[in-house]
């Protein structure tokens, strides 16, 4: 009997061990899909990617993309090993490695409909041993890790948050953000599949990928050049957590709050300067705004760097990397 008792913690281990699988990145990166509630779509997953230490580490971090993105920065997670923390990050529904065939690329009504997701990615984190937790974000991922931590009961869900160019607010000039968003955000409570916008200009996406302007490779159908067509229910649910966030959350949780120095608007064509500014967001408004999320924000502006300060030429990737390394070790 005893012997039979071994033989099934010995298959429970096995089997848990199983569900991950190698990652397209290689590299010791490992995957793991989880399959969620269904949606009007249909069948929903979330994918976690981790990289963990050989020795007993019991810290980690875990990282949150953005809009029209995806985990594939490797250097990031190789970092953070580096560091002392095992990496984990998480491709959200629709986005990434979560992408399915009969999807809407990105879409959601609300942004709580992530929050699932970011659960089961904790309570994972969680069981294979980690005491302490980093929350890691970026742009859109960083609105959804400041909504998701405001909310009831969430907000002792990590021991620290890292947000990177975090999406607060809209770059979008007084009236369009004063008139227009709030229009097209209550058409979405009514027609959230209404198409509001076509594809963007790609000189975001240029400035980042190989063979353009930039030095990354990244799977160009998960992360689109042009974009993707925006419906109203999805502009909304920014809308509407964008709102939430801006009231002030007064997390208790320490946060890093980081942005380039300086933005820079992204016209129709090429731009030596997109290379060493934010283009995206305007970086006044994710100091204001994140400045007010919590009671202990750590504010750093990266100079020249980019929209996502990790994907930065150097020498602004290896300052922002110095202000994550440093800010961990603070909370030592």
């Amino acid at each position: 009997m005893r012997h039979c008792i071994w033989l099934l913690f010995i298959l429970l281990a096995f089997a848990a061990r199983a569900q991950y699988v190698p990652d397209v990145l290689g590299d010791g990166y490992a995957r793991r899909t989880f399959r969620m509630a269904d949606d009007k779509e249909g069948k929903v997953v979330c994918t976690l990617v981790r990289k963990t230490r050989a020795d007993s580490v019991r810290q980690a971090v875990l990282y949150l993309h953005g809009y029209n993105d995806y985990f594939f920065q490797k250097e990031l997670g190789d970092s953070l090993n580096a560091y002392g923390y095992n990496f984990y990050a998480l491709d959200l529904r629709k986005y990434g490695r979560s992408m399915r065939p009969h999807q809407d690329p990105f879409f959601c009504e609300n942004l709580s409909e992530y929050f699932a997701d970011v659960d089961t990615a904790l309570a994972t984190i969680r069981a294979e041993g980690n005491e302490r937790v980093f929350l890691m974000a970026h742009s859109t991922g960083g609105l959804i890790a400041s909504y998701y931590l405001g909310q009831p009961g969430k907000g002792a869900a990590v021991n620290g948050l890292i947000l990177n160019s975090p999406f607060l607010d809209w770059n979008l000039g007084w009236w369009l953000e004063e008139i227009a968003i709030p229009v097209v955000a209550w058409l979405g409570r009514w027609w959230p599949d209404l198409t509001v916008q076509g594809t963007d200009r790609p000189n975001y996406a240029y400035s980042l990928l190989r063979g353009r302007h930039g030095e990354w490779t990244f799977e160009t159908a998960w992360k689109m050049p042009f974009g993707h067509p925006k419906k109203a229910g999805w502009i909304r649910a920014i809308h509407e957590a964008q709102k939430f966030v801006q009231r002030g959350l007064n997390l208790g949780c320490p946060i890093l709050l980081l942005s380039s120095d300086h933005s820079f608007p992204d016209r129709k064509g090429w731009d030596k300067a997109y290379k060493s500014a934010d283009i995206v967001l305007d970086v006044d408004d994710i100091r204001r705004y994140g400045e007010t999320l919590g009671q202990r924000v750590t504010y750093r502006a990266i100079p020249n760097g980019m929209h996502d300060l990790i994907l930065s030429t150097r020498p602004a990737r290896d300052s922002a990397y110095r202000a994550i390394a440093d800010w961990l070790k603070q909370q030592e």
